[in-house]
């Protein structure tokens, strides 16, 4: 149990830099920008999805939370969003590199990720606006300031402080009580699942890989390096895991059938790629 509270610590401290910078920047968004300049990163934002599908492969997941920060306020666009979760690499980079392994394969995993977040960002983007005829809500980051009780009137530092411990709180004891139940039951128990007909491989890992704590890319990436399972499983799975940033989504966005849609989306993106590396035999 010590060892579980640790490790759980530990995840969540590594996300206090990326949040906290990111309330601070929002803060600042609202604060010091007219509308003239919200305007500039609304139009911006149509190419959000290149960019997020870019910043998204950096090794760490306090990109996804950002992004799910910065979506809540309105900042980015549910395409960019999309394209961040699936470029994300999270824990698999570290592990692939303590494994030795050579650094052109792990550079063609990361492209992959890259250019399947941009894409489908895109695609999601031009869906949303053109075909189903929506359009995103007006910026409104002082709708999360209102539901955290941050204080806002105290000065940017204090309020995107305020933010950032409530979240981290928030992520801590979900993390734990996610790393207990993995705990209980255990990695071989989860590698067992993946050993059945071909396409099940692609939608368990990518039930596997929605767990949002950093295990579950762990599981993914070690049973890939273990040839347990295939290329195209391992994509759906690492796809799919975009960390704790479906823990700020759910914590910040209150339209809870928004939230589902987009995991629904998240997940449904994940399998398609997956099962289209494997049945054209694409390999790294």
């Amino acid at each position: 149990m010590t060892e579980i509270i640790i490790d759980s610590v530990i995840d969540s401290i590594k996300l206090l830099p990326f949040l906290f910078l990111t309330y601070l920047f929002m803060e600042w968004l609202e604060h010091k920008t007219g509308s003239a300049a919200r305007n500039t990163i609304r139009i911006a934002g149509k190419l959000g999805p290149v960019w997020g599908g870019l910043l998204g492969v950096i090794p760490q997941c306090g990109f996804s939370a950002a992004a799910s920060s910065l979506f809540t306020g309105r900042v980015i666009t549910v395409g960019t969003l999309i394209a961040v979760y699936l470029s994300t690499s999270d824990e698999m980079f570290p592990i692939m590199i303590s494994n030795a392994v050579p650094a052109a394969t792990i550079t063609k995993i990361l492209a992959c990720k890259a250019a399947i977040g941009i894409i489908s960002g895109l695609v999601v983007e031009y869906v949303y606006t053109h075909v189903l005829k929506k359009q995103e809500k007006e910026m409104d980051i002082h709708e999360i300031c209102e539901e955290e009780r941050c204080n806002c009137e105290h000065g940017l530092l204090s309020s995107a402080l305020t933010h950032t411990l409530h979240v981290f709180v928030y992520i801590f004891l979900i993390s734990l009580a996610l790393n207990i139940i993995i705990g209980l039951v255990g990695e071989e128990t989860l590698a067992g699942l993946f050993t059945g007909a071909p396409i099940v491989g692609e939608l368990i890992a990518a039930l596997v890989g929605l767990i949002p704590n950093c295990a579950s890319s762990v599981v993914i990436t070690q049973l890939y390096l273990e040839h347990i399972i295939g290329t195209g499983a391992m994509m759906a799975g690492l796809l799919v895991n975009a960390g704790v940033g479906i823990l700020i989504l759910f914590r910040l966005n209150h339209d809870r059938k928004q939230n589902f849609r987009i995991i629904g989306l998240l997940y449904g993106l994940g399998v398609f790629w997956g099962i289209i590396i494997e049945l054209t035999g694409i390999v790294f």
